[in-house]
């Protein structure tokens, strides 16, 4: 059996996708240690979570810093300290520098609610609902300096419905997109999955198309 995948989380929202994993972890689906949640909200959900878990916490508030730059190396040095084999970005909602994540490059992982490359950035649901797309879904993918543009792992599909606002779609996708997150983590949890020089490589082989989501498991 593989070692414990060391997973820190970084999160500033209710940690949705972090519950998703813990409840992963549980259930004996994902092989891991979480080692560290950090986030730039100190009331974020994701860090009362960790706590009533047992699991390291870390705040840092960007206002204490006068540059994002300065913020972003102050982080990730706090965060390396903890020496996680793999960053999870759950809902963190901050633009990091390109020269800070750098060493991360293949490390780090985020999980988006579009299916990329479609609406990189905010306000992905009412972006997909105004272009009128029938197809609607969530990526997971490693994190590059390019904005939600670093090669794409898996994808979950979700059709519209009629009737559909932002917040159905968004109620919707979001227990796909946890499913989702978890497989990912789990496969490189099982050694199963990476980044080389040449991009993903799945089970020993380039991965040529994101996996998708069907059926309960991940799919070529």
């Amino acid at each position: 059996m593989p070692s414990p995948l060391r997973i820190a989380v970084l999160a500033s929202g209710r940690g949705s996708n972090f519950a998703a994993l813990l409840a992963a972890r549980d259930r004996g689906e994902l092989i891991a240690d979480f080692v560290l949640v950090a986030s730039d909200k100190p009331h974020a959900g994701a860090l009362q979570l960790a706590q009533t878990a047992g699991i390291p916490t870390l705040v840092l508030d960007p206002h204490d810093y006068a540059e994002r730059r300065d913020y972003d190396f102050a982080l990730f040095d706090r965060i390396a300290a903890s020496k996680p084999d793999v960053l999870v970005l759950a809902g963190f909602m901050r633009i990091i520098d390109g020269d800070a994540l750098k060493p991360w490059v293949g490390r780090m992982i985020n999980i988006h609610p579009s299916l990329l490359p479609k609406y990189r950035g905010l306000h992905t649901h009412r972006r997909a609902l105004k272009a009128g797309d029938s197809e609607h879904g969530a990526s997971v993918h490693y994190v590059t300096a390019e904005l939600d543009g670093g090669p794409v792992i898996a994808q979950t599909l979700l059709p519209v419905e009629a009737g559909d606002d932002e917040n159905t779609l968004a109620a919707r996708l979001l227990p796909l997109e946890h499913q989702l997150l978890s497989a990912v983590v789990a496969l490189i949890a099982a050694g199963r999955l990476s980044l080389g020089a040449d991009g993903i490589v799945f089970d020993g082989q380039p991965l040529r198309k994101p996996l998708r989501w069907r059926d309960r498991k991940l799919l070529r």
